[in-house]
């Protein structure tokens, strides 16, 4: 079991920066591929970023890339998401999340990831 919880979230105008921060605990949190997905009202959670468990390989969804930077401490146990140039449709519930098993591939469907966080709201004021 690996457990989630993000932070960073809040309102921001277009244009601005957010840092969401995700702390996790449990099983060993270096093993696992983790990604940032995000929901808006009435939408579907989309992934928005992975980050492969050693860190090396990331992916982005294209409406983010070029944005955002997503990125881990696995001595923190924590995995970040820097985001720049926020626009009005970033505006989301965002939420980390860590693949079922261990050492795979950056996934991008949610049915590919086990565990989640709670969520962190992002407002992007225009």
């Amino acid at each position: 079991q690996v457990q989630l919880v993000e932070s960073g979230g809040g309102l921001v105008q277009a244009g601005g920066s957010l840092r969401l921060s995700c702390a996790a605990s449990g099983r060993t949190f270096s093993s696992y591929t983790m990604g940032w997905f995000r929901q808006a009202p009435g939408k579907e959670r989309e992934f928005v970023a992975g980050i492969s468990w050693g860190g090396g390989s990331t992916l982005y969804a294209d409406s983010v890339k070029g944005r955002s930077t997503i990125s881990r401490d696995n001595v923190k146990d924590t995995v970040y998401l820097q985001m720049n140039s926020l626009k009005p449709e970033d505006t989301a519930d965002y939420y980390c999340a860590a693949q079922r098993f261990p050492r795979t591939a950056i996934l991008t469907t949610t049915s590919s990831y086990a565990y989640w966080g709670q969520g962190t709201q992002v407002t992007v004021s225009s």
